[in-house]
C-alpha cells in the first residue's frame, strides 16, 4: 500500500513539474491577442467622423481613407506612417478611417500589425450610404481611393488629395498646414491637382 502511496505521489509531482512550463508557452500569445484587438477598429458614420475631427480642432491634421482592397492606398500607407512619426513633434495629428468590409477584418489585423502605424485608425460604418458618407467628408470626394485630407487649425479643409501622392507632395501640404496660415487660393490649388 506504501509503494503504492508513493508511486501516486511521484507521479503527481512529475505531472506537476510538466504543468509549471505552460505559462512560460503561452506568453507569446500576448502579440496575437493586440493584433486581433487592431482589427476591431472602432466603426464611425458620419456624425462619428465629424466628432472625431472636432477632437482635433487647434491642431494641423491629416486624415487618410484607406483600404486593404487598394492598392495605391497600401503603397502610400507606409509613407503616412512614416510622415506622421516625424511631424509629430511639430504638431501634427493624424488619423486613418479604413473603408474594409467586414470579411477583410482579417487582412486587416495583418496590414496593421505589419505596418504600425502610431496613430489611430477607425473603419465606416459598413451599414451606412457611403455616398452621403463621402459627400459629408468632403464635397469634392467621389469616393476615388486613397483620399487624404489635411485641415488647418481652425477645422476647414486646407488641401485635399484623392490617388497616391508622393512624400513631397505630402510634405509641402504638412509644412503648410504646420505654418500659421494657410490662403484660401493657396489652400485650393493643391485639391485640385490631387483630382
Amino acid at each position: 500500500m506504501r509503494f503504492y502511496s508513493a508511486a501516486f505521489a511521484l507521479i503527481g509531482l512529475l505531472g506537476l513539474a510538466t504543468v509549471q512550463p505552460l505559462p512560460a508557452q503561452s506568453s507569446p500569445a500576448k502579440p496575437a491577442a493586440k493584433a486581433g484587438a487592431a482589427a476591431n477598429l472602432p466603426l464611425i458614420d458620419l456624425a462619428g467622423y465629424h466628432k472625431i475631427v472636432e477632437k482635433y480642432k487647434g491642431k494641423p491634421l491629416l486624415v487618410t481613407f484607406w483600404a486593404t482592397w487598394c492598392e495605391p492606398c497600401r503603397d502610400e500607407f507606409p509613407t503616412l506612417v512614416a510622415l506622421a512619426e516625424q511631424y509629430k513633434p511639430q504638431g501634427l495629428s493624424v488619423f486613418g478611417v479604413s473603408l474594409d468590409s467586414n470579411a477583410d477584418m482579417h487582412v486587416v489585423r495583418h496590414f496593421l500589425a505589419e505596418f504600425r502605424p502610431s496613430f489611430p485608425n477607425y473603419r465606416q460604418d459598413p451599414q451606412i450610404d457611403v455616398d452621403e458618407f463621402y459627400h459629408g467628408v468632403n464635397p469634392q470626394w467621389e469616393g476615388s481611393m486613397p483620399e487624404t485630407i489635411l485641415y488647418t487649425r481652425d477645422g476647414r479643409i486646407a488641401v485635399h488629395y484623392t490617388a497616391e501622392q508622393t512624400r513631397q507632395t505630402f510634405e509641402q501640404a504638412i509644412r503648410a498646414i504646420l505654418g500659421t496660415k494657410v490662403s484660401g487660393n493657396r489652400a485650393g490649388s493643391p485639391s485640385s491637382a490631387g483630382n
